[in-house]
């Protein structure tokens, strides 16, 4: 099994011998810096730091694309996104990992969305945006870490880079939403058009700003919790990728080329190419 992973703020180093550097060029660019490729137990991990290496490229400016399609590229059948998010309920506090099930996508119309688009149109289903067996799978190797757990939820994603507002921190949580952060989308929707089994491992760092009517959000204190956590994500990390793992990604790969709708004999030569990536 290839395993991409896209680390978010603290996940960088993985002390691995079995490892190199790649670099990496996609029809969308270049992604966020080399991707680096680790043999671990029966299983192989394609790392890529999400921010770029020394965290140089705010959430706004990641190029998501490039990113889930170098992953793509290189042969990943399954994506673990990890990434740090403040809390908007009381029962997950910081220091907990949150595995969010569904999301809310407040980005919309800003980021590149899609891989699709210039001549191929696709519509693919995201009712469900995470995959449900990879969640359980690396859950329970969590829990047999004895790591603090909240199963499912949903995560807001805004823009950034301020934090929310703190009208907006409660409007979030009277939609009932459990997580904010700023990188699950578009990248939990490239990865579906990709055909990638999808999930998001958040770690919280921070209640958002409803939960103190004095105190805002500040980037110290969430790299204080973040830090603490780092080492316990690099491990469930090995964790998962140590086990024997199923083919998570083989329910989706198909529905990418059934989605399109556009005629083959009308896709321009410029997306044959990234189409058949996609759908390998």
């Amino acid at each position: 099994m290839i395993i991409g992973v896209i680390g978010g703020s603290g996940l960088y180093d993985w002390n691995v011998a079995q490892s190199s550097q790649l670099l990496v060029e996609t029809p969308f660019g270049g992604p966020s810096g080399p991707i680096t490729r680790l043999s671990i137990g029966p299983n192989e991990i394609l790392f890529l730091p999400r921010h770029g290496q020394g965290h140089v490229f705010s959430p706004s400016e990641v190029n998501y694309r490039a990113n889930v399609y170098a992953l793509k590229q290189l042969g990943a059948q399954t994506l673990l996104s990890v990434s740090a998010v403040g809390s908007l309920q009381p029962q997950i506090p910081p220091g907990m990992f949150a595995f969010p099930d569904q999301y809310i996508d407040m980005t919309k119309g800003v980021r590149p969305n899609t891989f699709f688009g210039s001549g191929i149109v696709g519509h693919l289903d995201f009712a469900d945006p995470t995959c449900a067996s990879l969640r359980a799978f690396i859950i329970q190797i969590a829990k047999q870490l004895g790591l603090a757990v909240h199963e499912g939820g949903v995560y807001v994603c805004i823009e950034g880079p301020q934090f929310s507002t703190r009208a907006e921190s409660h409007l979030y949580r009277t939609w009932g939403a459990s997580l904010i952060g700023m990188t699950a989308m578009p990248e939990a929707r490239l990865a579906r058009e990709a055909g990638l089994a999808y999930q998001t491992v958040a770690l919280v760092t921070d209640y958002d700003c409803w939960n103190n009517e004095k105190e805002a959000v500040s980037a110290q204190a969430v790299l204080e919790v973040l830090e603490k956590n780092v080492a316990n994500a690099r491990k469930l990390v090995m964790g998962f990728a140590e086990s024997s793992l199923p083919d998570f990604g083989s329910e989706y790969r198909g529905n990418t080329r059934r989605a399109l709708v556009t005629a083959v004999e009308k896709w321009p030569l410029k997306a044959r190419e990234i189409i058949e990536t996609l759908t390998s």
